[in-house]
This record gives C-alpha cells, structure tokens and sequence, in this order.
C-alpha cells in the first residue's frame, strides 16, 4: 500500500458516476447488475439516516455558541455543562471533517501561509491571541495561474488554491477585549461565541481574508516610496535656500540681541531685508514634500480599498455556508464520500478472482480511479474496511429464531488477513435488516 503526499483521499466524482462505471466494468451479470444498484441505494438511505443522527447532535451543541440563535434556552447552562458542549461540538465537528475526506491546517501551517503575499501588496495580520480556539480544514489543493504585479511590471505565477475551505473561530469573552481597551460596540463580532465559515477556490495567500480580525497596513516597500521620492525633490531646493535661510537667522539675531555681525556672512542689508524668495522657496519645499507624500499615501489608500473590495467579494461570492448550516453541508459531504468508498471497496472485492489483502485492495483502487477517471488518489482504505465490518445484520430464513439467528457483517476476514464479503443477495438483506431497526439501534 503506498503513501503519497501529493495526493488527497478525496473522490472529485459523484456517487452515481461510481456506480455507473462499476456497472459499465462489465464484470457484473444482468441480475447482479439490478441487484448492485439497489443494495447501493439501501445502502446511501441507511448513512444518510445514521449521519442524520450526527447533524442534530452537532445542532444542539452549537446552540449556545451560535451567533445567529433566535431562541432561547429554557434552562441556564453552567459553565461546566457549556464547556462539555463545546468539547463534544468540536470533536463531533472534526470528525465528520475527517470523514468527508478534509485535511488540517494547523495553526503553525496557518501562519507559514500568511507569509505568502496576496496579489494586491498589502502588510497583513491577524492576531491569534483573539481566539480561543481555531480549527481550519481544507479539501482539493490546485494549482492555478495569477497575475502578480512586482515593482514596474507585471508577472505570472502559479499559486495553489484551496477548492474548498472550513475555518471554526472561537473568539475571546468580553473581558480580553475591554482588556485591549476595545470598545464592543466596535467589534463586528461577538466576543465568546463560535463562527463558523464554509468558502470554495481560496488562494493559499488569500487565506488571511478570511478572519473577521485581519489588519492592513504599508508594506516596506510603501514606506519607502512614501518618504524617498518626497525627500529626492527636497535637497535641491534645501541646498538653494540654506544661505538665505542663513540671513534669516542673523537678522532674528540681530533684532532679538542688537549685537550681530551679518558682514561675517558675507550679506548685505538689502539682502537681509529681501527675504521673499527664502520664504517662497521655503513654501515650495514643503509643498513639494507634502504633495508628494499625499501621492504616496493616495495610492496605499487606493490599494487599500481595492484589498478591502477582494475581501467583500471573497465573503460574498466564494462563500457556501456559514455557521449552523455549514453542518449540513458538511454532513452531506461525509455521506457522499463515505458512501463512494464503501462502493468501491464492495466492488472490487465482491468482482476480485483473487482473495485480497487491505494493502492489495488499496492499490487495486487507486489502480482503477487512475484507468477510469485519470484521477489519482491516495484511497483511504482504513475507513471503508471498518464502515463495512462494522454495519451487521441477520439473514433470518424460514422457520429460524431471529433471537437466536446470528449477526453477519457485510466484511470480514479470513484466518490469512485476506478479505470477505457477503454476496450482494445477502449484502442486501444485512443492509435492509439494518436499516429495519436503525431507530431501535440509534436509541
């Protein structure tokens, strides 16, 4: 079984699309190829009844937190009681990020990403020390090509771009803010509850976008152009002006004291009266610097409404979800992928003339996608191995006890490690007795 870092679990196919090139493999008869369609069908009614369970629990743990709640609790929670929720909320949430196939990003990842600079040259930051917990997943990591302007020209490069993106924040209580002399009526969030993002095609760089905390300030390189061409113009006009404004100053001395020897600087009196051109050149010296820092300041202030426009269409038109619905989606996307691994697998050991081990199967998947689709995928083959074992039914025959009749999972092994699993006529009726008793069994 091999490890790849270049790949993902993730399966970019619809589960009907599966389904329909197991059956155009041609290695399934007429009747079984009936027989498949319906036990994948039971078989998507059974996960989408069981993870439905896995929604209402994430609902109800997200109810105190959610900043969008319109009801409220009919009992005061506790501390300890709200604590507990949030614990088995993030957990619960994690999971079925980890089950609709999502990879981490940890906070140490998060900031290695923030060191890459977005296409408009703003100096970004987000404080961590806000949050109370961040918990950031990603699927789908592409390539594409942007245009990047550097200095005086523009260049293309390639950036990666994550197809989709999931960020939990936990902010701070009330105090940590008033503590940084914030007021709250100025925070566009509220302090102690949990938002909740869901957003596709986001830049790697572009990831800082996406914290309701993010600051903008000059880069290095405004700062220079700020100050440097300002600077420039002035010495010319300072080397013009210094004998005259060394006149002004005797003559303030001369007023102020009675006792100075302007002859000593070479000037004479009709010199010393005539101070107009000093003060003109002085005016044109601080005009000159001043519009030149306007300048300079008017084009960070125009890239700075250009940045804060791609955060406004980077919230609006790349957003999916947010907060409690972002659980339903998520939960359909953990149905679809699990649903599409589990078919595989069944697949190709229910089609295989050969007994497989969970390595060889593993490979023969990827294999497959790779013929297919032209997809390569690093399968996952842990999760469907365990969904298989674990869904257990009873093949009841007439005249038989069904107390007495025994439990048969859909996968198992055999005494070498090789794998095994039920027939589809018997797959089927496992997976039908099930789903019969999916209530009793989530009571």
């Amino acid at each position: 079984m091999a490890v790849y870092q270049d790949r993902e679990a993730f399966i970019p196919y619809h589960r009907r699309d599966i389904i329909e090139i197991c059956i155009e493999d041609g290695k399934l008869s007429a009747t079984d190829e009936q027989k498949f369609r319906e036990f994948c069908e039971i078989l998507s009614a059974y996960y989408h009844f069981h993870l439905h369970h896995t929604l209402e629990m994430l609902k109800d743990n997200f109810d105190p937190f959610n900043p969008d709640a319109d009801s409220e609790p009919r009992i005061a929670l506790t501390r300890e009681r709200k604590a507990k929720m949030e614990a088995e909320l993030i957990a619960g949430f994690e999971n079925i990020l980890s089950r609709a196939n999502y990879i981490a990003l940890t906070e140490e990842m998060l900031q290695k990403v923030f060191q890459e600079k977005t296409l408009i040259e703003l100096k970004t930051k987000v404080d961590f020390d806000d949050f109370e917990r961040v918990v950031c997943y990603y699927r789908g990591d592409s390539q594409k090509i942007a245009t990047v302007k550097k200095w005086f020209k523009k260049k293309k490069r390639k950036s990666a771009v994550f197809e989709r993106v999931v960020l939990l924040l936990k902010f701070k209580d009330e105090n940590y803010f008033e503590s940084k002399k914030i007021k709250y009526d100025r925070l566009n969030f509220t302090p102690g509850k949990i938002y909740i993002y869901f957003y596709k095609n986001i830049p790697k760089f572009d990831l800082e976008l996406l914290f309701p905390n993010v600051k903008i300030s000059m880069t290095w390189k405004d700062r220079i152009l700020f100050g440097i061409p300002a600077i420039g113009a002035a010495i010319p006009i300072v080397l013009k002006v210094i004998p005259q404004l060394l006149l002004i100053i005797s003559a303030i001395l001369f007023v102020v004291f009675g006792q100075v020897n302007i002859g000593k600087d070479n000037a004479s009196k009709n010199a010393v009266r005539d101070v107009t051109p000093v003060l003109v050149a002085t005016l044109s010296l601080a005009m000159t610097f001043g519009g030149f820092a306007f300048k300079q300041y008017n084009s960070y202030k125009s890239k700075k409404v250009k940045f804060q426009k791609k955060v406004t269409d980077t919230l609006f038109f790349r957003n999916l979800a947010n907060n409690a619905s972002v659980f339903g989606a998520l939960i359909d996307a953990a149905e679809e992928e699990e649903c599409k691994e589990i078919i595989l697998v069944y697949y190709h050991l229910l089609t295989s003339e050969t007994s497989l081990t969970p390595e060889q199967l593993d490979d023969r998947i990827e294999e497959w996608m790779d013929e297919k689709f032209g997809t390569e995928i690093d399968f996952d083959i842990n999760g469907p191995l365990h969904n298989l074992e674990a869904i257990r039914g009873k093949i009841v025959k007439e005249g038989w006890d069904e107390a007495s009749t025994p439990e048969i999972p859909l996968l198992s092994y055999d005494e070498r490690g090789f794998c095994k699993v039920s027939s589809l006529e018997d797959a089927k009726k496992i997976v039908d007795y099930v789903w019969d008793n999916a209530f009793i069994c989530e009571k």
